[in-house]
């Protein structure tokens, strides 16, 4: 088999209709596009969700909910990763964090949560924590700063 026989299967291929030629054609006169309109004329084009002047879907659902603008996300890490990642004594910042990937860039910073079991004493340097892993690292003999977010890098700079 070559490229220059390569042929459509029957029926693949069909022919354009031709409308407009006559009444006795059966799509003659107005060409089955109906009497007059936009859809009657060419270059007729309408928006997506265009009902035909029927009030649309999207205006006749009630609006939900609403963006809060000051709320800004907060990148999450359990104390059992900090257990895992970091050596008894070290302190433990945003960027740091961010260095070695353990977390991904947030606008909120970072929230310590208390899921796992945490041995060392570090010092922690973040935006939030929760009751739970603040209970968990001061039982291990850790401290935690806590500073605003932005604060970190706004100092650095």
């Amino acid at each position: 088999m070559e490229l220059n026989d390569l042929q459509n299967v029957p029926g693949a291929v069909k022919n354009s209709k031709r409308v407009g030629r006559g009444i006795g054609s059966g799509n003659g006169k107005t060409a089955g596009k109906g009497h007059k309109g936009a859809q009657a004329r060419s270059g007729f084009n309408s928006r997506p969700g265009f009902e035909g002047g029927q009030m649309p879907m999207h205006r006749r659902l009630p609006k939900r909910g609403f963006y809060h603008a000051k709320r800004s996300p907060l990148a999450i890490i359990n104390v059992e990763m900090l257990e895992k990642h970091f050596d008894a004594g070290a302190e433990v910042t945003t960027a740091g964090l961010l260095e070695r990937h353990i977390i991904a860039k947030k606008a909120g910073g970072v929230k310590v949560l208390g899921k796992g079991e945490i041995t060392k004493a570090l010092k922690l340097v973040v935006e939030a924590i929760s009751p739970g892993a603040l209970s968990k690292l001061e039982a291990a003999g850790g401290s935690v700063v806590l500073v605003a977010a932005g604060a970190a890098k706004a100092a650095k700079e």
